[in-house]
């Protein structure tokens, strides 16, 4: 069972890839090494029996006749296995082939040619017949043992370089399986322990030195992403127990009294009316809610333009400036001649601004100034919302972009705390970063979207 999960992994179906390619690449020199040698050989023994045969030829018949019969010459006894002479009619004068060889044509060419003997087996040599000034026939002939001595030792030296790698490349190949499997086992047991519950638990990653522990890396992120989502829907969760408790106790407790006191037509339409601001206040709260989770999904990128941030300023402003003038606020803006331009969804992006603008203005009192201001920092288009109100404590400009969030000098402004949520959930939808920082000369709050 562990052998053939071993062999089933992906790292030792790689190395038997490997391990056939180079059995492959092997046989491929084999064959090129094992051709070349003949073809060297046969070239050497052509050239050595030519230019031994253009040595003879310059001998006197006589003197020919019996350097065949003794093959007394050095030369002739190292490099030439097989001599004979013969004449026209292919009868021997003198030499060690007993008879003309079977095939054999006085061209001058070389010829391979099988020599049967009186005893003994056949046997290859490469012959050449070279017709005498005096009419007779030479025939030269070399053997071809020195060529199967080579192609033997040839065939040796593969088999014995050959088995050793193969078989430590398959050894090579089972020990990368082994660890393989060890590390895909290790991650099985981290994937089972969270399917388990243990939402904290990781998969062994490493150093995300190989794909392996990158993939894993990437998984551990994702689950980081998935634990951060997780433990915010369970605090979306209270928050919403909690803010949502405390409208729908009192509106219980006025229709209660309402009821349970015998009050007349008028206190009952006021308390009915009352009842229903705090539903309002509720259902207000779960459309931004639904409104959050919705941006957070990235389902609106397919609404996606080109959008003009100083058109986008200009309708939010008209829109706000009749609430500012009955609030004695001053909402002005700040605009560049040059067009500043954002991909993006015009609607979100309005939704953004808006609620900006509108904290600005309850925030602001009576006489004060927000401004709405598009600027191009290098190549990256600015939104700034600025106003010269209360402000927002340094320590707390972290806190207001959570949701529910509401300090100690808001508490007597109606609201929800979900405004700021949004316009960070908006502005990641965008790719867009925002930042809180002290209005001019430390009044007031300025928020800074910046899109990259």
């Amino acid at each position: 069972m562990w052998l053939t999960e071993l062999c089933r992994t992906a790292a030792f179906r790689l190395t038997l890839m490997a391990v056939a390619a180079m059995a492959g690449v092997m046989v491929m020199q084999f064959g090129l090494v094992y051709t070349q040698m003949e073809a060297v050989e046969s070239h050497r023994s052509t050239a050595l029996l030519r230019g031994e045969a253009e040595l003879l030829a310059q001998m006197t018949p006589e003197h020919l006749e019996y350097v065949v019969r003794k093959r007394a010459t050095d030369d002739m006894r190292l490099v030439i296995s097989s001599a004979g002479l013969f004449d026209a009619s292919h009868a021997l004068i003198a030499g060690d082939l007993r008879a003309w060889p079977h095939g054999l044509k006085a061209d001058g060419k070389p010829h391979n040619i099988e020599i049967y003997p009186e005893e003994g087996a056949p046997y290859p040599l490469r012959l050449l017949a070279e017709t005498m000034p005096d009419g007779t026939i030479l025939v030269l002939g070399r053997s071809f043992h020195l060529l199967a001595e080579q192609k033997l030792m040839l065939r040796h030296a593969t088999v014995l370089a050959a088995i050793p790698t193969l078989l430590f490349a398959l050894l090579l190949g089972m020990v990368l399986s082994h660890r393989a499997l060890s590390r895909v086992k290790d991650m099985h047991e981290a994937i089972d322990l969270i399917m388990a519950g243990d939402i904290h638990e990781r998969l062994p990653a490493g150093k995300e030195r190989d794909d392996l522990e990158r993939l894993a890396g990437s998984v551990n992120r994702m689950l980081d992403r998935l634990e951060n989502l997780m433990d915010g829907m369970r605090e979306v969760g209270n928050d919403i127990a909690h803010d949502l408790r405390t409208p729908l106790s009192r509106v219980r407790a006025k229709l209660e009294r309402a009821m349970s006191t015998g009050s007349t037509g008028e206190v009952l339409e006021n308390a009915v009316a009352r009842a229903v601001d705090d539903l309002d206040q509720c259902l207000g709260i779960i459309t931004a809610l639904l409104r959050i989770a919705e941006i957070e999904s990235s389902r609106r990128r397919a609404g996606f333009g080109v959008v003009n941030l100083a058109e986008l300023v200009a309708d939010v402003v008209d829109l706000y400036e009749p609430i500012a003038e009955t609030e004695g606020i001053a909402l002005l803006t700040r605009v560049g001649s040059v067009p500043v331009c954002i991909d993006g969804d015009r609607h979100l992006l309005v939704e953004l601004l808006a609620n900006l603008v509108d904290n600005a203005i309850k925030f602001t009192p009576d006489g004060g100034t927000v401004t709405v201001s598009v600027i191009r920092q290098g190549t990256t288009p600015e939104l700034i919302v600025t106003d010269t109100g209360i402000g927002i404590a340094v320590d707390e400009r972290q806190a207001v972009m959570s949701r529910f969030y509401r300090s100690d000098k808001s508490r007597h402004v109606p609201g929800s705390g979900l405004g700021l949520s949004l316009v960070l959930a908006i502005a990641h939808l965008h790719e867009a970063t925002v930042t809180i920082e002290a209005g001019p000369d430390g009044q007031g709050t300025l928020f800074r979207i910046t899109f990259s």
